[in-house]
């Protein structure tokens, strides 16, 4: 009776292992672990960028324009005088426009050539800081102060 007694587990064990499935070992790649990522990139851009043309006033045949690029890239041409640099543009903090927005530019580099109005200045290294008036999406002044009064130029959009 003992001999029994001890045959029967090792009859249940060996007859679970006999019928028992074989193990699959399953191994996962890097990318069956990664998750689907969702393919729509949403990216905002400054609104001012685009190529802008400003007449001047004493001269309505030569236009000093503006090309605002990405990567905050800015390329000024003005008659034979050509300037790169680059810009930061702050939209209005409250979006009410109570508040213009603000653009800085600072030239890095300046053929120092003749611009339309005549003049030979190096502007190489100077900053300069603007409040942009927006008269409609294709025309913005240039103003002195945040509260739009001073403006002194008018740049209307060439290419957007």
């Amino acid at each position: 009776m003992k001999r029994i007694a001890l045959l029967m587990p090792f009859l249940v064990i060996a007859h679970a292992l006999v019928h028992a499935e074989p193990a699959v070992v399953a191994t996962a790649k890097s990318a069956d672990l990664q998750q689907d990522q969702n393919s729509i990139r949403i990216s905002t851009r400054p609104e001012i960028l685009g190529l802008w043309g400003m007449e001047m006033p004493n001269n309505k045949k030569c236009v000093e324009y503006y090309n605002f690029r990405g990567g905050n890239q800015v390329v000024v041409n003005s008659a034979k005088e050509w300037s790169t640099g680059l810009f930061e543009y702050q939209p209005s903090p409250d979006n009410t426009l109570s508040v213009l927005p603000t653009l800085v530019m600072q030239v890095n580099y300046e053929n120092n050539e003749v611009d339309c109005s005549g003049h030979k200045v190096d502007q190489a290294g100077e900053v300069s800081q603007y409040f942009v008036q927006w008269k409609s999406a294709n025309q913005i002044n240039f103003c002195a102060n945040e509260l739009g009064k001073d403006c002194f130029a008018t740049l209307r959009r060439v290419l957007p």
